[in-house]
């Protein structure tokens, strides 16, 4: 079961990214307030939703959230400052668009680079344990994924309508083939074994 806060005396934002382990676009992350006694049945890490949810939970979101913004930081920034420092910086980009300013974050993952002067916690999982985090990865995963897909028509070989531009066996071959696209992130070896597949 989800909560609603991590605490209850200042007002908290959730945030999350997505497309951090991509070898191409740029890496999206969000920031969203719910109310205090938000609640729902199906909401939850975006990884473990199927698309047609992600999308229909997007709307729920944005119509029930007290603010939410997203954020955007594209590969040649990613290649410039690196993946982690990329996916802090588009939480920040998220963070100041929201029209309410937050006094607390809750961050997905262990680590993050200090937003101004404002208290923060970090929790690993989090997109499973508070909605709100839950709620920035929907966000940020949909808003990638329609982007991934908007460009995907420009090189259709690399077949970014399915992967959204992680390293399947078929991106990475293409990738190995015809080269990188001004929408690759350089700095990404495409035969790095770490790298996941999906």
């Amino acid at each position: 079961m989800l909560l609603a806060r991590y605490q209850y005396e200042f007002l908290e934002a959730g945030c999350d990214e997505a497309g951090r382990g991509c070898l191409a676009g740029p890496v999206f992350a969000a920031a969203v307030i719910l109310p205090d006694d938000f609640d729902h049945d199906l909401l939850n890490d975006s990884k473990v939703l199927d698309e047609q949810t992600r999308y229909a939970l997007r709307i729920e979101i944005e119509q029930k959230a007290i603010a939410h913004a997203v954020g955007v930081v594209d590969n040649n920034e990613i290649d410039k400052i690196n993946i982690l420092n990329a996916s802090f910086l588009a939480m920040h980009r998220a963070i100041e668009k929201l029209h309410l300013q937050p006094q607390f974050l809750i961050i997905d993952g262990n680590r993050f680079n200090k937003f101004g002067t404002t208290p923060h916690k970090c929790i690993i999982k989090g997109d499973s344990l508070y909605f709100s985090i839950a709620a920035a990865s929907i966000l940020a995963k949909t808003y990638r994924d329609d982007f991934m897909k908007q460009i995907a028509g420009e090189h259709p070989e690399y077949d970014w309508h399915s992967n959204k531009g992680y390293p399947t066996i078929k991106h990475r071959n293409a990738v190995l083939e015809l080269g990188f696209t001004p929408y690759h992130r350089r700095t990404f070896r495409v035969t790095e074994p770490q790298l996941t597949i999906f």
